[in-house]
Parts: C-alpha cells; sequence; structure tokens
C-alpha cells in the first residue's frame, strides 16, 4: 500500500468525518497578521461598542420595563446574538478570507451574501460617518467659555426657546424648546432652511469640512492595513471607557441623579410582552453586529490557532457590560434634568437616537460646574466610538474585495483604500444639506434594517444546513483542539436561525409611521427606502441563479456543484513547542 498523500495527514480527523476534497494552499502564509492579540481584541470591541450602545440600549431598557428588560435581553443574547458572533469569528480565522471568497469554502451559491454585505456597508458608510461630523462640530464647538447651547441669546433661537436651568419663575410648556435643541436643528443642521426630503437646501460646508477630517482620520488608520488600524484603537477603543466613568460619576453626584436610576432599573413586568421581545433580540443583534462582514474580516487576520471562542465570550460580555454601564450614565442625567424642570423622568426621556446625544444630553451638560470640560470629553467619547465602528465597517469591505480581487488589488491597498473613502465621502455629500437629517434617518431605517437581517439568516442556514455542523464543528477543532458543544450546535442549527426569523417578521409586521420632528416622510420616499434595502438582499437571488447558469451540466449536478465547497483552506501546521488552546 502506498503512503496516504501529506493533506490527509494534515486534515487529520475533520478528512475522515468529511471526504471533501483535500486542503488546498491559500494566500494565507503571506496574509498580514494583527502585531499583537490586544490589537484585534480592541478591533472587535471598537466595533461592537458603538453611539448605539450609548443612544439606543439605555432608551429601549427603560421603554419595555426598565430591570425587567434585562431578562429577555439576557435570553437572546446568550441564545441568539453571541452564537452567532462566535460563528463569524470562527468561520473568519479558519478561512482567512472576507465576506466575498469565503463562500467558495463553504456553499458557492450563496456567494451573493457577500456582495450583499457590501452594498450595505456602502450605505451605512454614507450616513454613520455624517453622525460622526456632527459631533465633531459639536466637539469644536464646546471650546468656548459658554457653550453655545446654554442660552437663548443666539441669532438662531426662536421666540419659543425657553431656557429653564436656575429660574424658577420659567413655565416650560408643550411649544418650549430649549436651547439645546434649537442648536441642533437651528444651527448645525440648519433644517429652517429645507422643506423635507422634496427640497433639502444648500450643503452645509462647515459639516462638509468636519466629514472630511473624519475620512482623512480614517484613510490613514486603514491605507496600510490592521498594522495601522491595529495601533489607532488603543486609542479609539479605550478612550470612551475612561470619559463613561468621568461622566458616571459626575452625573451621580447631580441633583436628582437616584430619580434617573430608579427609573431606568425598576422593574414593569406588565411590560413583558412579545414586543419587548422582538426589540430584545434586535438590541442584541445590532449591538454585536454579526452578518456586516466585520468579524470574518477582523479575525481573518489571526493566527490559525488564535482561541476565538474564548475572544467571543470576552467581547461579548464586555459590549452587553457597556450597554449596561451607558444606561447609568444617561438616566444619571435624565434624572438631573426632571429634577431641574420639576417633571417626571418619563417626560424628559422621549428623545432617542441622536437626539439624546446631541439634544438632551448637551443640554444637561451645558448647566453643570465645568461644562466646557464634559462637553469636550463627552463629544470626544462620541467620535472614538463613531470611529472604531466606521474602520469595522470599511475593512470588511475593504478585505472582502482585495480577497476577492487579489490579482488586481494585492499591490494596490494605498489606491483602494483611497478610491474606496472618496466613493463613501461623495455619497455622504447629500446628508451635509440642510435637509440632510432627513437622509440620515431614511438610510438609517432601510440602508441596513431587514436587509442584514436576512442577509445572517441566510448565512447562518448556509453554514449550519448547507455547509454543515458537523464539518464546522470540526473545522473549530482543527484549530482550537476541542469541538463545541451541543449547546453551541443547537443554537447554530436552530435557535439563532429562529431568532432571526422572528427579528425579521415582527419587523415587516410592524411598520410604524416613519417621522423625525414635526417632518411626516412621504409616501413616495418609504418606496425609496424599500428599494434601498432590496437592493443589496438582491444580489443573492441573483448570484444564485447566475451560478446556476454558468454550472456546465444537468440541474441536478450543477445543484450538486454549487452546494459543495470548491476548495478547503488551508488548516495552518502548529508551530513548534504550542499546542492548541483549552477549553
Amino acid at each position: 500500500m502506498s503512503a496516504p498523500p501529506a493533506e490527509f495527514l494534515i486534515t487529520g480527523q475533520a478528512a475522515l468525518a468529511n471526504p471533501s476534497p483535500p486542503p488546498l494552499l491559500t494566500q494565507a502564509d503571506s496574509r498580514d497578521k494583527w502585531r499583537k492579540k490586544m490589537d484585534f481584541l480592541l478591533s472587535v470591541i471598537g466595533f461592537a461598542v458603538d453611539l448605539g450602545n450609548v443612544w439606543r440600549f439605555p432608551y429601549i431598557c427603560y421603554q419595555n420595563g426598565g430591570g425587567a428588560f434585562l431578562i429577555p435581553y439576557i435570553l437572546m443574547a446568550v441564545f441568539g446574538g453571541v452564537p452567532l458572533f462566535y460563528m463569524e469569528l470562527a468561520l473568519g480565522q479558519f478561512h482567512r478570507v472576507g465576506a466575498i471568497p469565503i463562500w467558495k469554502h463553504i456553499c458557492p451559491i450563496f456567494k451573493g451574501i457577500g456582495f450583499a454585505i457590501c452594498i450595505i456597508g456602502l450605505y451605512v458608510s454614507f450616513y454613520y460617518n455624517t453622525i460622526i461630523a456632527w459631533a465633531l462640530y459639536y466637539f469644536y464647538s464646546s471650546f468656548t467659555h459658554t457653550l453655545p447651547w446654554t442660552s437663548c441669546d443666539n441669532p438662531w433661537n426662536t421666540p419659543n426657546c425657553t431656557s429653564y436651568f436656575g429660574k424658577s419663575n420659567v413655565t416650560w410648556t408643550n411649544h418650549s424648546k430649549s436651547p439645546a435643541e434649537e442648536f441642533y436643528v437651528r444651527k448645525v443642521l440648519e433644517l429652517q432652511n429645507s422643506q423635507g426630503l422634496s427640497n433639502v437646501g444648500g450643503i452645509r460646508w462647515q459639516l462638509l469640512l468636519c466629514l472630511f477630517l473624519i475620512f482623512t482620520i480614517v484613510y490613514f488608520s486603514l491605507w496600510k492595513g490592521v498594522k495601522t488600524s491595529g495601533k489607532v484603537v488603543w486609542v479609539t477603543a479605550t478612550l470612551p471607557y475612561a470619559v463613561l466613568l468621568i461622566l458616571l460619576i459626575r452625573g451621580a453626584t447631580l441633583p436628582g441623579a437616584w430619580r434617573g436610576i430608579v427609573f431606568y432599573l425598576r422593574p414593569n413586568w406588565e411590560k413583558l410582552t412579545s414586543t419587548v421581545w422582538v426589540d430584545a433580540a434586535a438590541q442584541i443583534f445590532f449591538s454585536l453586529g454579526p452578518g456586516f462582514g466585520v468579524l470574518l474580516a477582523l479575525s481573518s487576520y489571526n493566527p490559525f490557532h488564535n482561541n476565538c471562542y474564548r475572544d467571543a465570550i470576552i467581547t461579548s460580555v464586555v459590549n452587553c457590560l457597556t450597554s449596561f454601564l451607558s444606561g447609568f450614565v444617561i438616566f444619571t442625567v435624565l434624572g438631573y434634568m426632571a429634577e431641574m424642570r420639576d417633571v417626571e423622568v418619563e417626560d424628559v426621556a422621549r428623545d432617542k437616537g441622536p437626539s439624546l446625544l446631541f439634544i438632551t444630553y448637551p443640554e444637561a451638560i451645558a448647566n453643570m460646574v465645568g461644562s466646557t470640560f464634559f462637553a469636550i470629553i463627552f463629544f470626544l467619547m462620541m467620535i472614538t466610538l463613531g470611529l472604531d465602528s466606521t474602520f469595522g465597517g470599511l475593512e470588511a469591505m475593504i478585505t472582502a474585495i482585495m480577497d476577492e480581487y487579489p490579482h488586481l488589488l494585492a499591490k494596490q491597498r494605498e489606491l483602494f483604500v483611497l478610491g474606496l473613502i472618496t466613493t463613501c465621502f461623495l455619497g455622504s455629500v447629500a446628508t451635509l444639506t440642510s435637509g440632510g437629517s432627513y437622509i440620515v434617518k431614511l438610510l438609517e431605517e432601510f440602508g441596513a434594517g431587514c436587509s442584514i437581517l436576512a442577509v445572517v439568516f441566510l448565512e447562518s442556514i448556509a453554514v449550519s444546513w448547507f455547509y454543515g455542523i458537523q464539518q464546522f464543528c470540526n473545522d473549530v477543532k482543527a484549530m482550537l483542539g476541542f469541538a463545541p458543544g451541543i449547546y453551541w450546535q443547537v443554537c447554530w442549527a436552530a435557535v439563532s436561525p429562529a431568532f432571526l426569523a422572528f427579528i425579521i417578521a415582527s419587523s415587516l409586521l410592524d411598520q410604524p409611521p416613519l417621522t423625525l420632528f414635526d417632518y411626516q416622510y412621504p409616501d413616495w420616499s418609504i418606496l425609496v427606502g424599500y428599494l434601498i434595502g432590496a437592493s443589496s438582499f438582491i444580489c443573492i437571488p441573483v448570484y444564485m441563479v447566475y451560478k446556476l447558469v454558468w454550472t456546465p451540466g444537468s440541474l441536478k449536478q450543477r445543484l450538486a456543484v454549487c452546494l459543495r465547497p470548491e476548495r478547503r483552506a488551508q488548516e495552518q501546521p502548529m508551530e513548534p513547542g504550542l499546542t492548541p488552546p483549552a477549553p
């Protein structure tokens, strides 16, 4: 009998479990790697912990029963969010490629998922960086002895402007507008110069300059790959925690802070309805961020035997705890505002999304001792939180496209990144107009809404049911030395897909009218939004048809070829003296 081939010796038991084609050498050996393990962890944490942790979690929590909301939130994290998070880290680390070419190793007919992810990432870049530009504008405006949103004596203020802090004879009515709200709406956005989406007005050159500076920082952080971005995240991923701690201590010392904390955490068991479970599932999914291709891209630069299981647990726990901590930071200040207005906390906690960060919190900061200092560090925190997520989102697109076309782009990374950044900048110009916030809201709602949920649903189905749970577990065992337990297998095969289907169905069935401030979005804009959402998802069926048409043979033979991995990723030999990490 002749000696077994070398490939068989490398794959070991994994090859016995699934007689798929032997692994082929890939570009993995020459692939960039993280300079330090901490660079990777901070990059993943920085991507997962974004502006949504600060504005969305506290709002969703108090809206859905306060402390009672933590029950569905934790259950959805344990059985839905964290398993998907772990799956993507493991897939990226094993196959060592981005979101587009990875499907050659898993299930080629689903390759359209990779293209859909890139289009969604592009839409997100069109509006997300504009929000960071708003924060940069506030950051610049904070370098003054008296913050410009403190009083009603500015040229942009209206007769409805009401400053009540420190004034006992001022009555707050339904028509009252705080100085912070008018600064945001009439000075930063200049919404008064727009008639809605039908006439968005001219470009705000101050915001254009802010956005240009943001993209310049992003370019020089990404142009050389993970070796440069890994250094930058040591600042951008750690600074927010120092600022959150400072703001928490300051907030806890404010009058009425206890009212906000009680309102935040008091359980309201009557609100534990089906809607709460939908909100909990959506919150944990969008917070951890599987499906955007970022986890695939970042983990693809890891050593083959890196313990991605431990990484998934650490980073997801840090993300959830950060959301919980942010709630205290926000609600101590909301309690303070309620105390100053002499109203209930519920009456000042109505704002969500950017309004919470650009109106409610700055209003409270403006009336604190040391307001300038707290405003500067608060908006610096917002900028760094946003930059981390932008790094991850753009790196996902860069890695996916460069790995798909290495013969064209392998030695042209700097030029390719410049071209991508320029495209994102030009695509964002419409959001810098006087009515740009209307476009931001539309893109936020439809650019990465149900489409990204559907993408991750199909991704989990493709990996669990077509590639196969057993094969995937063999891949994980080849990297870590131990196979995932029955809990992970059940979550990947059944619970996580059901979790995603649940969110998708609920999102489609519950479509409230889209509004921003007093503006009601017209019907035609909602249709445009649906087209934006469909434009990314349509890549998946289009590629399926393309793959089936161009594959030779009968329909049965074509399906067999399109569903079978074209080639396996190389299972890297272990470095001398090293053993796979223990569970």
